[in-house]
């Protein structure tokens, strides 16, 4: 009960120093308010870009190792001319390990033909993404279908003319819909539409299916050569469930030395790839985004606690007779602490509220203008409010010991 009468004591005295000096708190509470709005709109904004980072990410498989010529990476000391010199994968190779791995749920042998017009009648489509991949491409990558299947293992074996395309390539070459069952012209044979991919979007690694028109790989083997390296030839294994995709890469290492029968001691020639390396590369840069901008939100929280110290030690001053009459009437010293402890963090939560309702309205503001998916987490508006809690703590734990100290006497004769 006594914690219940402090607390509305205090917020009396808090709202009643709001409605007498408005522009005077105004610019107090301003300084937190810059701070947690600071703070939490950099989390928020690292969050969402990480997010859709990750999401990208995520369509090339959580549990999915690429054997390819380069690794991924880069920077000024790469030997690219190094990686140059490797082999690309082989159908051969492909053919072997899906005999000979046991950690393996599926594999794909995936190439990038490049971009090529397609055509329907008097539709023509300029810049398609054109790919030829075998049967378990789709347990390798991760998509959805708007309409229509994925191929039957007969049409992949058996190399069929048959697709699946991408939703912008869809809509541009059936406005009215109905692509399902229709036939295209593509690199000057007739394919069948068979399934559309449902709608992706652009992400920010420019990983989508919108554009893409996939083949059977014994199908493309009629038109190009599918082991040239200008298609980008790559192996994709997805790891079988609860096996963790070290265990997958070690083994595919072993298998992939002995296919090629590199002596012990003698470097790879092939990069096993891993979307766990993106991921934690991920993690290190956003983290020091996360750093940075803690940084510079506490430099605006800063100045807050200066400009609620402030405010708090005028209406100490300006209060000193009412604390005279309270502590000779009985009230203890940390009766009166309290009160303009509580008094304080009460200021620098409304602070703190008004910066949150900011981030808030910021996100509908950039998701309607850039059409991404804003990250507003729980846990950053805990932050705000916890952070608030903290500041006015600070910023009130001085004025209210100096508050809590005075002779009631002194404190009832002063002016």
């Amino acid at each position: 009960m006594l914690f219940l009468k402090l607390l509305k004591e205090s917020f009396l005295f808090a709202n009643d120093a709001l409605r007498q000096n408005k522009l005077r708190t105004f610019l107090s509470l301003l300084g937190v308010t810059i701070g947690i709005f600071t703070i939490i709109m950099v989390f928020t904004a690292v969050d969402t870009l990480r997010n859709n980072l990750q999401n990208s990410v995520n369509k090339l498989g959580n549990n999915s190792i690429y054997i390819q010529k380069f690794p991924w990476g880069g920077g000024d000391d790469y030997p690219w001319w190094k990686y140059m010199q490797r082999p690309d994968p082989k159908i051969r190779e492909f053919d072997q390990l899906q005999k000979l791995s046991q950690t393996a749920l599926a594999m794909s042998y995936e190439i990038n033909i490049d971009n090529r017009i397609v055509k329907y009648k008097s539709n023509t489509v300029d810049g398609a993404q054109i790919d030829a991949t075998t049967q378990d491409h789709d347990i390798t990558w991760n998509f959805d279908f708007e309409d229509g299947r994925y191929f039957t293992g007969l049409e992949s074996r058996a190399g069929a003319p048959v697709t699946v395309i991408g939703y912008e390539i869809a809509q541009d070459l059936f406005p009215g819909g109905g692509a399902v069952g229709k036939q295209l012209k593509i690199m000057g044979r007739d394919v069948t539409v068979i399934g559309v991919f449902k709608k992706e979007g652009n992400d920010m690694l420019g990983i989508t299916d919108d554009k893409e028109i996939l083949l059977p790989l014994n199908f493309a083997k009629n038109v190009v050569d599918v082991q040239n390296g200008n298609y980008q030839p790559n192996i994709i294994v997805r790891g079988k469930p609860g096996i963790t995709d070290v265990e997958v890469e070690s083994e595919l290492r072993g298998l992939m030395r002995s296919i090629r029968r590199l002596r012990p001691g003698e470097d790879d020639s092939f990069a096993l790839n891993k979307t766990s390396v993106i991921s934690n590369q991920l993690d290190s840069v956003f983290g020091v985004l996360h750093a940075v901008g803690l940084i510079v939100g506490l430099f605006s929280i800063l100045v807050g606690g200066f400009g609620i110290a402030n405010i708090m030690f005028v209406s100490v001053k300006e209060r000193t007779n009412i604390i005279g009459i309270q502590k000779s009437l009985g009230a203890k010293s940390y009766f009166i602490l309290l009160q303009f402890l509580i008094e304080s963090v009460f200021l620098c939560i409304m602070g703190g509220l008004v910066g949150l309702a900011m981030v808030y309205a910021g996100t509908f503001g950039a998701k309607a203008i850039w059409d991404v998916q804003i990250v507003l987490d729980v846990k950053n508006f805990i932050i705000g409010i916890g952070t608030s809690v903290t500041i006015g703590v600070i910023s009130g734990i001085i004025p209210a010991y100096f508050a809590a100290r005075m002779v009631p006497v002194e404190a009832i004769r002063s002016n």
